[in-house]
């Protein structure tokens, strides 16, 4: 079994911004926040969970989901936060395309709990005494406008649990669906 999902991918520039962009706040947290890798970032367009090591099901219906699709004109944009809990940055451009492709991607049966598209950059530590806290990073971050990039490429990624950076997830795009 394998555990997967479906992302769009931002590229190197609009990573790079969004790290320089979140120096600042980084520095300041200390233990309070857990900051993601910047290499695993992504826009979760669907989450499958376990699948077969093939996911036949899920490349299928990806292959679908994509056909005739174009490519999305996109930025990293706005922020938000999850139950307090986690800090995202959002997306603007073609949101709404973003959104239709999300829909697309889901499986009737694979429960999915955030459809609103977001790049996760942290979640709130263990030591995190005032969770509330995360509010005043939303605030910050609430005027941030990445550079557009050209979302010209579906992936279906699968998640290695425990094998990344500091023990987190380590993610390998196992497929490709262009979108033209």
């Amino acid at each position: 079994m394998i555990r997967v999902f479906a992302a769009l991918l931002p590229s190197a520039a609009a990573r790079e911004h969004l790290v320089h962009t979140l120096r600042p706040i980084h520095a300041a947290t200390t233990n309070e926040l857990r900051w993601t890798d910047p290499d695993n970032w992504h826009l979760t367009m669907a989450f499958y969970g376990e699948q077969p090591n093939d996911a036949a099901a899920v490349r299928e219906h990806l292959a679908h989901a994509v056909a005739g699709r174009a490519a999305l004109d996109v930025r990293l944009s706005g922020a938000g936060s999850f139950e307090q809990r986690t800090l995202w940055v959002g997306v603007g451009g073609q949101a709404r395309g973003v959104r239709e492709l999300m829909a697309e991607c889901q499986l009737a049966d694979v429960p999915f709990n955030h459809h609103r598209p977001h790049l996760t950059v942290a979640r709130a530590g263990r030591r995190t005494r005032e969770p509330w806290a995360l509010a005043d990073y939303v605030r910050a971050l609430s005027v941030y406008r990445g550079p557009d990039f050209r979302a010209d490429r579906l992936c279906l990624v699968q998640s290695h649990l425990g094998e990344g950076r500091g023990g987190g997830p380590r993610y390998e795009v196992i497929e490709e669906y262009p979108l033209f």
